[in-house]
């Protein structure tokens, strides 16, 4: 496994505005490993940490972080319910799921939850910081993986609604004259 670090430029001149992050994950191991990578880039302050759904929303309300890194499957109350409850009092938040779980049915509930994005962990440490800058600025981020399902999913849509739309079509009748 090849690990590429970033370090910051240093250059007292241009103060760069820290971006506040709140981790929550049952896996302390995990959550510390995330905590270092994440803040290797230099413009990520991880501000707290929770080892699940209910810590994370009372942190949420104390420490205001502007980024949410959420996993899914947490005790006492899991990421997507804490999600809900979060994005009710306070919209403007943006949360991030990082879960394990690539099935669509997690990620659709995700962002019905009012997730920004949804990153697969086996993909995260590469793109996480990215994706926390991204979410920031208001776009959406999802792993590669979940990008194509998402994009499956729409299609089948889009095939559905074609279809309904030619079966309801009026047949016009045409004539040689």
């Amino acid at each position: 496994m090849l690990i590429t670090m970033k370090f910051p430029k240093l250059d007292d001149s241009m103060p760069t505005k820290q971006i506040s992050v709140l981790l929550a994950e049952d896996n302390a191991t995990f959550r510390k490993s995330i905590k270092l990578l994440v803040e290797l880039d230099g413009d990520i302050d991880v501000v707290g940490e929770a080892k699940n759904g209910s810590e994370a929303v009372r942190l949420t309300k104390k420490l205001h972080p502007e980024v949410i890194v959420m996993d899914i499957a947490m005790p006492l109350l899991n990421g997507l319910q804490a999600t809900r409850q979060i994005m009710d009092t306070f919209p403007s938040i943006r949360v991030l799921i990082l879960s394990a779980n690539s099935e669509s049915e997690y990620f659709i509930q995700a962002v019905t939850s009012g997730a920004s994005g949804y990153l697969i962990k086996q993909s995260s440490t590469q793109f996480l910081p990215q994706a926390i800058r991204e979410v920031l600025k208001g776009n959406t981020y999802f792993s590669a993986s979940i990008a194509k399902a998402l994009r499956e999913q729409c299609q089948k849509i889009f095939d559905k609604t074609e279809l309904v739309k030619k079966k309801s079509a009026p047949l016009t009748l045409q004539t040689a004259a």
